[in-house]
């Protein structure tokens, strides 16, 4: 769950992080309202799950009430990387005398936890990472140890963070580090941390993403994250359904059990699309091993209600849920979604009991069903359908 930057101020402020606030607000009158309680200067920012609201005219500065009114205005409703900015966050204006970078993240690939620093960076830390590599530092971090103090010192050290603020940097990689993992987060970010006048140290912005494996359990608060009316429909609607599904932007709509075979079909789908009118994936869709007939159902359900859905590829390798189980997984799905089935299903399976679930999808003989022996054989015959 990638949570808006005032949400992530919300948790850095409950766990010590030097930062402000400020007042979220979803009207321009409100944004006016909010000015004038700050008085002076504030700065008007979009709140949406993206990069780069700066560039895309997100952020301003208002000298009055007035001009937080017009910039609020303005930035509510607006898209920033085809998202809909549906509320704004006004705080007191803060000029940073100098900015700097920093986060800690999960290195899936070394098994480890990452934190990154610069003290050249801030919001252009992507162009000092190309023309300065050396000025981003990348350290290691043992999830076993963690960070102390004396790690925090460390990592102060290496990244040269100045003198005046060397003290309260110690303190505030202690904090995100708390907030990385008593959160379960997978991204603890804060760009720009600005040094401001009087050498204070704050976050001036934050991004933080959460592990929504963690949050059932451990984290039952971070429900209050989740803004329902800002979510894709479908994806709430497989949410509540207990699905693995992320909405994409394509037509061959894609069902398979296990996220490592859900990965490669949508590689092999955007190949095989390429020579059918350029056809695309339309979605992520995991249905684990419990491939029973209300689970197929939901899934299928889920899917095509999406109207950007041509054909579905039902993609599934027999495991501890066998073909056979799969096959009337389908078979019990057409029959609970009726006439709510209108898309052909391209179907292949394979593994555990193959030729029981072939031999039931045949007998089923339903004239939405093809069944293809082999995943490269099934993408192109759904890309070809869904390019008809």
């Amino acid at each position: 769950m990638d949570l808006m930057e005032y949400q992530a101020k919300e948790l850095f402020a409950k766990h010590n992080v030097a930062t402000t606030l400020g007042t979220v607000v979803t009207t321009a009158e409100e944004a006016k309202a909010a000015a004038e309680a700050i008085g002076g200067v504030t700065v008007i920012k979009a709140q949406v799950k993206a990069g780069g609201r700066g560039k895309a005219g997100g952020v301003k500065l208002a000298k009055t009430p007035d001009e937080a009114f017009e910039h609020a205005s303005n930035i509510l409703g607006m898209q920033i990387k085809g998202l809909t900015v549906g509320r704004v966050l006004v705080t007191p204006a803060t000029p940073p005398e100098e900015e700097y970078y920093f986060s800690f993240l999960l290195d899936r690939a070394n098994r480890q936890y990452l934190c990154i620093a610069s003290v050249e960076g801030g919001v252009e830390i992507e162009e000092v990472a190309k023309t300065n590599p050396d000025a981003v530092k990348q350290i290691a971090i043992d999830p076993g140890t963690g960070v102390d103090e004396a790690k925090a010192r460390a990592i102060a050290t290496e990244a040269k963070f100045p003198e005046p603020v060397f003290e309260q940097a110690v303190a505030m990689i202690q904090a995100l580090y708390t907030v990385f993992v008593e959160e379960d987060a997978t991204l603890v970010e804060v760009n720009p941390l600005a040094r401001l006048a009087g050498d204070k140290l704050e976050a001036l912005d934050g991004k933080v993403s959460l592990d929504e494996n963690a949050s059932e359990v451990r984290h039952p608060d971070h429900e209050q994250f989740e803004i329902s009316e800002e979510a894709d429909p479908l994806e709430a609607k497989a949410k509540k359904l207990g699905l693995n599904y992320v909405k994409l932007d394509g037509q061959v709509g894609i069902i398979g059990n296990g996220a490592g075979l859900v990965m490669s079909t949508l590689d092999v789908v955007a190949y095989a699309g390429e020579h059918h009118g350029g056809v695309k994936p339309a979605n992520f869709l995991d249905i684990g091993g419990g491939a029973n007939a209300k689970v197929m159902a939901d899934g299928l359900d889920v899917i095509l209600g999406d109207e950007q859905v041509k054909s579905v590829f039902v993609n599934v390798f027999g495991g501890i849920t066998a073909c056979d189980e799969v096959a009337n997984g389908i078979k019990g799905a057409l029959e609970i979604l009726g006439a709510n089935a209108t898309k052909p299903l391209v179907v292949r399976l394979d593994g555990n009991n193959v030729d029981a679930g072939r031999e039931i999808l045949n007998e089923l003989n339903h004239p939405l069903v093809t069944l293809v022996d082999t995943m490269d054989g099934a993408a192109d015959k759904a890309a070809e359908l869904a390019n008809a």
